[in-house]
């Protein structure tokens, strides 16, 4: 293992050059989904391909794609014997309303105590540099002791609906041996952790058809069936008495927690009384037999996300509606995929929708679930790294949430993903007033220096 002394140094004496260059590509408004600024999406991508270079990577370019381009460059010098990194991030932002929100401009970074706050900032321009940052400081001191390849996207805030297509196009350039996703936070700014395991998902909605056309529920109510009355009966049914999904064979591919891990996850700071607080709920529910964290992290859940039939409007109209419709997401655990549980919900609605409505399923979305086992040589070598930065051992967590990119890369690519960022649970992603915690930016930049090295070794 190289000692990655110099590159520490030489990051550390430009610690002030390095949040200058973050609040000017902060400043640029490259908000993906809104069609006025795509020239600024074209000037964010070309800002970081000059930037690249001048980190010293090589084969850089801006590559198009159906939608908005993907920055791309590499170093391969450390040779075929040494592991090949994949570094993947995103340089679009999601919009900023509501502006009047906003203590400060969201384009124009602020640093408020300790805080840098701007659109972007956690989420995820400042890890984006701190990982350039972190393979220069090798590059312009040493030889960087693994072979390094950046992949950054713009379509990463609207579900990265080109980046399929691009990986399956270009599966040999980006050949590697791990993917680094830096789109990741830690526990606090003094509690450093590994995220090893991301829920899938699976979303659904349910069409319900009963009469022709709605009807006087005077005159028709007791003699003509309410698909209204009948959907809520079988939502009701997808879970027993238990908290358990009921669907037929939901449950066939979970991968169960072992007692160990359970015992790590519950070292996490969140208690019962943490969760009810962070969610105002004035109590909790779920599956039987398992925390909050764990249900909320590692097992597979089914919500209702939303309900629509008849009337819905200020006062009362007295009508039997002929439609009814739910929206559903599964959020799915290893090693469940979205087409088991697909096939669990048409099996289920076959069984129990009677024979008085029709219905059909819609699948909108999908994005299979990820682990990264915990006694891997990258998680390891991001254990040592992070210990030595913040002075203490990180903690093991899984994210309930889904970032369909991790699937997408492992499917299309092969390549497991180290989720390894440094943003915090507060810095309001996607939400007004969105911040960067300076002194993480700069532990950041140290970690991946040495995880580098640690992986390499």
């Amino acid at each position: 293992m190289m000692d990655p002394n110099p590159s520490l140094e030489y990051a550390a004496a430009r610690q002030d050059q390095s949040l200058d260059e973050l609040k000017e590509l902060l400043r640029i408004p490259s908000i993906s989904t809104l069609p006025e600024h795509k020239p600024e999406m074209r000037r964010a991508a070309e800002w970081l391909a000059a930037r690249m270079k001048e980190a010293g990577l090589s084969s850089v370019k801006v590559m198009p794609t159906d939608g908005h381009p993907v920055v791309y460059g590499e170093r391969k010098q450390a040779g075929p014997e040494k592991p090949t990194v994949l570094v993947y991030g995103h340089y679009d932002v999601q919009p900023v309303d509501p502006l009047e929100l906003w203590i400060s401009d969201p384009f124009e970074p602020e640093v408020r105590g300790e805080d840098l706050f701007a659109r972007g900032a956690s989420d995820m321009k400042g890890q984006v540099m701190a990982s350039l940052w972190a393979a220069e400081a090798w590059l312009k001191t040493s030889a960087l002791p693994l072979n390094i390849k950046f992949l950054i996207e713009g379509e990463e805030e609207i579900g990265s609906p080109n980046l399929r297509p691009f990986l399956e196009a270009h599966g040999e350039l980006l050949a590697s041996d791990l993917c680094l996703n830096c789109d990741s936070n830690i526990l606090s700014a003094d509690i450093p952790s590994i995220v090893y395991g991301l829920r899938g998902l699976a979303y659904f909605e349910i069409r319900m058809q009963g009469p022709a056309g709605d009807l006087h529920s005077g005159t028709f109510g007791g003699a003509v069936p309410n698909p209204a009355n009948i959907l809520c009966r079988l939502i009701a049914g997808m879970h027993d008495s238990e908290g358990r999904v009921t669907l037929p064979g939901f449950y066939d591919s979970v991968r169960p927690l072992a007692a160990e891990e359970r015992h790590q996850l519950g070292q996490l700071p969140y208690d019962d009384a943490w969760w009810m607080k962070t969610s105002g709920a004035p109590a909790l529910s779920g599956e039987a037999g398992y925390s909050a964290t764990e249900r909320a992290s590692a097992r597979p859940t089914l919500d209702v996300n939303g309900l629509l039939s008849g009337f819905t409007g200020a006062g009362s109209k007295t009508v039997l509606p002929s439609k009814a419709m739910a929206k559903i997401s599964m959020r799915l655990v290893p090693d469940q995929r979205p087409e088991q549980v697909a096939e669990a919900l048409d099996a289920y609605l076959r069984h129990h929708a009677p024979p008085t409505v029709t219905w059909e399923v819609i699948h909108w979305a999908s994005a299979v679930p990820s682990i990264l086992e915990r006694d891997s040589e990258a998680v390891k070598a991001a254990i040592r790294a992070q210990q030595t930065v913040w002075g203490r051992a990180p903690m093991y967590s899984r994210q309930g949430g889904t970032v369909p990119v991790v699937g997408m890369i492992e499917e299309a690519l092969g390549v497991k993903t180290l989720m390894m960022g440094f943003g915090l649970p507060d810095d309001n992603l996607h939400a007004p007033n969105e911040k960067f915690h300076v002194p993480n930016y700069r532990r950041g930049i140290q970690a991946y220096i040495r995880f580098f090295s640690e992986y390499a070794g």
